[in-house]
């Protein structure tokens, strides 16, 4: 892709997303995040009524009376953007691919957050880590995530979740906000999610399309693996057969919202012949 047609795409995403989260998403994102975090701001003296747990006891021995310490609200946020560039992602029978809606997603989701002042970061991965972006500021390096977004080529199309999860965990210090987008379609990443979700406050997004749960009746199709390139021929006219795949694929889907359910996480589905504005104001509205 040649500068003047990637500059076209990411000024059309860079208008769609950011009327979204303009007149819809910035006040709501900020009400389902606000308050996930306190931060230490000063000690003072203990008054009355003071609750006794926030005494700090070094300070206290030290002047010889008591004294607490004193939390503020977090104003400044961070969310990081963890999401799946594998090949799967080149998958659509709508009118967009998965990679495009993803990118859609995480355009909205970080003009929403510089609204609110708050840093934004990136991490791209397959079965390694593609690339991360360090949490930022400014329209410029929302641009950049988009612009990465748009044209990064991975190295894998192969995807382990875990990978990412362990490499949040030690890169992201901080408290943060963390959206995981992805199909989901990845070996074992409860462990990973369990430590991560300790931390930090996330929330899974799983992309998929209609035609992936549900094979249609075309009968004898070759198909291919997006990212083993496995190529297998499938007979869809046996009901067996669409019924078997699609008991997996729903398998999958109660794996994922459980998986993130016992962890204290939340979970969005969402089909990419639906309206993800929705789905998100949805969401938000009720952890607000």
């Amino acid at each position: 892709m040649d500068a003047k047609d990637l500059l076209k795409k990411v000024r059309k995403v860079e208008i769609k997303t950011k009327r979204l989260s303009n007149n819809l998403f910035g006040g709501e994102y900020h009400s389902a995040f606000k308050g996930r975090g306190m931060t230490f701001s000063e000690v003072r003296g203990y008054e009355f009524g003071d609750d006794v747990r926030t005494i700090d006891w070094n300070v206290t021995a030290r002047y010889n009376q008591p004294f607490i310490k004193v939390f503020e609200e977090e104003r400044e946020l961070t969310l990081m953007l963890i999401i799946d560039i594998s090949g799967s992602k080149y998958f659509g029978t709508d009118s967009q691919l998965k990679k495009e809606i993803v990118t859609e997603i995480s355009a909205t989701l970080a003009f929403s957050a510089i609204q609110n002042n708050d840093k934004v970061g990136l991490i791209l991965f397959s079965d390694q880590i593609e690339l991360f972006i360090p949490p930022s500021k400014g329209k410029s390096h929302i641009l950049r995530i988009i612009r990465e977004l748009i044209e990064f080529k991975p190295v894998s199309l192969k995807t382990d979740i875990s990978v990412a999860l362990k490499f949040f965990s030690n890169i992201v210090t901080k408290k943060s906000i963390a959206f995981i987008i992805s199909d989901f379609n990845s070996n074992d990443y409860s462990k990973s999610l369990s430590i991560a979700s300790k931390k930090h406050d996330i929330t899974g997004i799983r992309i998929f399309d209609r035609f992936e749960e549900d094979i249609p009746n075309i009968g004898f199709v070759p198909m291919l693996d997006q990212e083993s390139f496995e190529l297998k021929y499938i007979d869809t006219s046996s009901k067996k057969i669409r019924a078997d795949y699609k008991a997996k694929c729903l398998g999958r889907k109660k794996n994922f919202e459980d998986l993130f359910k016992r962890n204290g996480s939340g979970t969005i589905n969402c089909r990419t012949d639906q309206s993800y504005v929705k789905l998100l104001l949805g969401y938000f509205k009720n952890r607000g």
